[in-house]
């Protein structure tokens, strides 16, 4: 398990690879977000994206995938009170290879509750051609080392 005192300003953690199919960007789509530019082929190539692309909650979605299995299985995480900075940078497209890094902005101690702090996070997905298609940024509480 990894506790608050694990981390520090700077680290980095690649959290694999998820590749968008384009069954799963219907799925999503149809359920949460059934835009023309998610669902319907004709309709997305007469958009501005000229073609098929995820939802953007799609793509955060597959980012948190990844980062709880890659990652936050093992870390003392408490949650989250929201996010900060959320951008949809370029289209995800059926067929990209989507690759996950997190970084470690800042950290600080709590004043409330000794008990955990606060990692202020940046969530990136890179593309199959190393474009920056998402980020975000939050702060997450962590638990820290209990006492021995």
């Amino acid at each position: 398990m990894r506790y608050f005192e694990d981390f520090n300003e700077g680290d980095r953690f690649e959290l694999g690879e998820v590749t968008m199919t384009e069954a799963e960007i219907l799925e999503f789509a149809l359920r949460f977000d059934p835009q023309p530019f998610h669902i319907d082929h004709e309709a997305a190539a007469q958009s501005m994206f000229k073609g098929l692309v995820a939802s953007g909650w799609h793509t955060g979605s597959a980012f948190m995938g990844l980062l709880v299995r890659g990652l936050l299985h093992d870390v003392a995480s408490v949650g989250a009170g929201g996010l900060d900075e959320l951008r949809w940078l370029k289209p995800v497209r059926p067929k990209d290879v989507l690759r996950g890094r997190l970084s470690v902005l800042s950290k600080r101690e709590s004043e409330k509750h000794p008990n955990r702090g606060t990692l202020v996070l940046l969530g990136e997905f890179f593309n199959q051609r190393d474009e920056r298609v998402f980020f975000i940024r939050w702060p997450a509480l962590i638990g820290r080392r209990p006492a021995a």
